[in-house]
């Protein structure tokens, strides 16, 4: 889910040579880790010789055609989905007993802090941490399981509700968590409304009920969507696209994500991981339709810290901005988790709010105001229960049998209760691209929790 900078509305993988791009200069790709692909096909492998002969034009040499190695299979170093089905609804906990979850791509930490890969007291703080990493690797994995599925099956003539609904309902079925009885939701499952966002909307748009908008060919959709474990939220991003023309669009992005995921790290400043993902994005443009765009970092959406029950780190929370000149001098320090995400855009590089609003979360701290609309103080002890500072939207509050709940939603943002997140646009008739993944500071290694075999 994304956020943008204070002072403006609220809203990040390294593409190595795909379709045709080359490598960024100065930027390395993702290592491989349990949540990728190992490729152990042999580098030797014999290629089947084409011509009729040997070298020498013998009848032997014709004979004799070389035989192809069959290609072993790839397969995941530690991951298995074995017994999963499709659509996915096996618990991930079932899949993987005594909580041994996969673990995320692992990066050691460089120069001044490289002492902490061998450092005893750090290797403690990481063993003591096990439970809430243990939480954070299994919504980790449920969230890899559900969009590979996702995936698969998302195509055009789709609504944006049933894709939707496909994301979420195998959420709750992995998470073993329906949230239809109280509290349930606060366990685990959907961490925030599936963002389902079209062309130049860029973030915060779920459908209502009623909703008939339909996945068309020429569209690119930012499909945002978020698993907790205990309130320990994965937040992870991805662009579906099928005309090719938008490839550059979303190899400029996924780069830019990927570096900054490559600069971020205990003691990296804010301001120049910013700075080196706009370098990074905008060295790419785009043609469409037969006219050239540059890309461009959307500047008022950065990424943004995560604490527990918290999607964007509560009051104190930080800002991973996406461009240069922004943002402020802090720091990342030890034991933070972020969301790092990116925007870029054929547009403006700018995103207002727009659109029917679906998105809204109670306010952390939020005064005690005494609400004179009865709607407004039963609707509240729904979220309470229910959600707590978790965000929401309009079809959960349907799910849970709630009815003409409009006007104490809105009383309960006019009283600074509940905010609401309205999408998040760029100008019309402009393309804008998403990817993201959720990373651990911790104190031996970072870990690219959300890291799978996609991206």
């Amino acid at each position: 889910m994304s956020a943008a900078s204070p002072e403006e509305a609220m809203a990040e993988l390294k593409l190595n040579g795909t379709n045709g791009i080359p490598k960024q200069q100065g930027s390395t790709g993702p290592e491989p880790t349990s949540g990728d692909l190992i490729n152990n096909d042999s580098d030797d492998d014999e290629a089947d010789d084409g011509d009729e002969g040997n070298g020498n034009g013998t009848a032997e040499g014709a004979a004799k055609k070389k035989k192809k190695r069959k290609p072993r299979k790839k397969k995941k170093a530690g991951v298995s989905a074995k017994g999963q089905t499709a659509p996915p609804r096996v618990k991930v906990s079932d899949l993987f007993p005594q909580d041994t979850y996969p673990i995320g791509e692992e990066v050691a930490y460089k120069d001044e802090n490289s002492y902490r890969t061998t450092s005893e007291e750090k290797r403690h703080l990481d063993q003591i941490n096990s439970d809430f990493l243990a939480d954070y690797r299994q919504a980790a994995e449920v969230h890899r399981q559900v969009r590979k599925y996702a995936q698969s099956v998302i195509k055009p003539g789709m609504s944006l509700t049933e894709i939707c609904e496909t994301i979420e309902d195998g959420t709750r079925h992995l998470t073993g968590h329906m949230g239809l009885e109280e509290g349930d939701n606060l366990i685990a499952g959907v961490a925030f409304p599936t963002g389902v966002n079209l062309n130049h909307c860029a973030a915060h748009y779920s459908p209502n009920a009623g909703n008939k908008m339909v996945l068309g060919e020429k569209d690119v959709m930012k499909v945002d969507f978020g698993v907790h474990v205990n309130g320990r939220i994965v937040d992870s991003a991805f662009t579906v696209a099928f005309d090719p023309q938008y490839d550059n669009l979303l190899a400029a992005v996924k780069d830019a994500t990927n570096t900054g995921i490559r600069l971020a790290g205990i003691d990296a400043r804010l301001s120049e991981i910013g700075e080196g993902i706009q370098e990074a994005m905008e060295s790419y443009e785009v043609n469409i339709n037969g006219q050239t765009y540059p890309v461009k970092a959307i500047r008022n959406l950065n990424g943004h810290t995560i604490t527990q029950y918290s999607i964007h780190g509560g009051s104190s929370g930080k800002s991973v901005p996406i461009v240069k000149g922004s943002g402020t001098s802090d720091r990342m320090e030890e034991g933070e988790t972020y969301a790092i995400e990116t925007f870029g855009s054929t547009g403006k590089g700018i995103v207002r709010d727009d659109m029917e609003c679906s998105h809204y979360a109670k306010i952390e701290d939020a005064p005690k105001v005494a609400l004179r609309v009865a709607s407004a103080k039963s609707l509240l002890r729904t979220i309470d229960k229910n959600f707590g500072t978790l965000p929401f939207c309009r079809r959960y509050l349907d799910r849970l049998g709630h009815e003409k709940y409009l006007l104490g939603l809105n009383n309960l943002v006019q009283a600074g209760i509940v905010q609401d997140y309205p999408p998040l646009c760029d100008i019309k008739g402009s393309y804008t691209a998403q990817f993201e993944h959720t990373i651990l500071l911790r104190p031996t290694v970072k870990e690219v929790i959300s890291r799978g075999d996609d991206y």
